[in-house]
């Protein structure tokens, strides 16, 4: 797929990095993107894969776009109150850069539609904003064979990381699924919702970006992600730290006794 003039010239800063370059920005204008959710964390994610030029970007989310959603939602703007974030999200996206193909799929994401909705992309980032979705997004990332990147924040803090549980590690050993870092769920009205406890908005910006940032290296390939590798940040005292985590045997994912 040879790149036009036009994205030649949009996509120049891109194209003279020696880790992308231009073989590198083929690969994102091949690539299939599967966004979970067009909120506080999808707003910047979604704009950040747009301008990388991700060929093929699918956002799923039932919402509307509510006034108190454009403190961090970045994506929508004042007149899209009451419209559809998935329809709000693809204006702002073909805005930005009309090469790229958009697919809104406006549902609510659970675990019996969860693997007909990634088997058709290659990578997943799941800005969800509650853990039933996360487990059956990556779940069905796990059935499926697909990366996962995917993100949580608090009122200041967040974590990222990426999730390839269908593939063996360097070592041998079978990489860590979402249910090695995160067993069980906490008990309902344990974790107070955005709305209960408030969030700083620049900190999904903040790690709406960085979500971006490990997608755009999953699909082109520099560099050490973070499989393996909990992100933690705590922007009170700016702080970033990375801890160490792995497979393990009782996960019912990939465990021993599956």
């Amino acid at each position: 797929m040879a790149l036009s003039a036009d994205e030649l010239e949009r996509y120049a800063r891109h194209i003279v990095l020696r880790e992308v370059g231009g073989p590198g920005q083929q690969k994102l204008g091949r690539a299939r993107v599967l966004v979970i959710g067009a909120g506080g964390l999808g707003a910047p994610l979604l704009l950040y894969l747009a301008a990388a030029g991700v060929g093929t970007i699918g956002i799923v989310d039932d919402d509307a776009v509510a006034l108190s959603n454009l403190q961090r939602q970045v994506i929508h703007r004042t007149d899209d109150v009451n419209v559809l974030k998935t329809e709000s999200a693809a204006n702002a996206i073909r805005r930005l850069n009309p090469h790229i193909e958009v697919i809104g799929h406006v549902t609510r994401l659970s675990a019996g539609n969860a693997r007909d909705l990634v088997r058709g992309y290659d990578v997943v980032a799941d800005g969800s904003d509650n853990f039933a979705t996360r487990y059956a997004v990556s779940d069905a990332c796990f059935h499926e064979k697909k990366a996962l990147v995917t993100a949580a924040v608090g009122t200041f803090d967040a974590t990222l990381t990426t999730i390839r549980g269908h593939e063996t590690g360097a070592d041998g050993a079978p990489n860590p699924t979402y249910r090695c870092l995160f067993p069980d769920a906490p008990p309902p009205g344990v974790v107070p919702t955005c709305q209960e406890a408030g969030i700083v908005g620049a900190l999904t910006g903040i790690v709406g970006s960085m979500m971006a940032m490990e997608v755009i290296r999953e699909i082109v390939g520099f560099g050490e992600g973070l499989v393996g590798r909990l992100l933690m940040i705590d922007t009170r005292a700016m702080r970033f730290e990375t801890v160490r985590y792995r497979w393990d045997p009782a996960n019912p994912l990939s465990g021993t006794s599956r």
